[in-house]
């Protein structure tokens, strides 16, 4: 990804609400199967991680993306924000 498709993407993700917040027990298999699920409707989602949550959100970022085959766009505070295009119809045109 470009830094031009991920400069797109942020502007997308700015104007989201989080999809999911992930909490004190932090990146369970239940979260992760409720990304990839949520990933079926949206190709962008953005995730909050709350407070009592004592994983790392850069950390969690990257197990999500490895576990759901999407890519991180961004990791601001504790909110992240994962892009998985749609593999028949994509909605999201990326610049090139």
């Amino acid at each position: 990804m470009t830094s031009k498709q991920r400069a797109y993407l942020k502007g997308l993700a700015s104007t989201l609400n989080p999809v999911f917040q992930i909490g004190k027990y932090g990146l369970t298999a239940e979260v992760t199967e409720a990304v990839q699920e949520a990933f079926n409707n949206h190709e962008l989602i953005k995730l909050g991680v709350l407070k009592n949550c004592v994983e790392d959100p850069n950390e969690i970022a990257e197990m999500l993306s490895e576990r759901t085959h999407s890519q991180v766009v961004q990791v601001i505070g504790k909110r992240i924000v994962l892009y998985k295009p749609d593999k028949d119809k994509p909605k999201i045109q990326l610049p090139r």
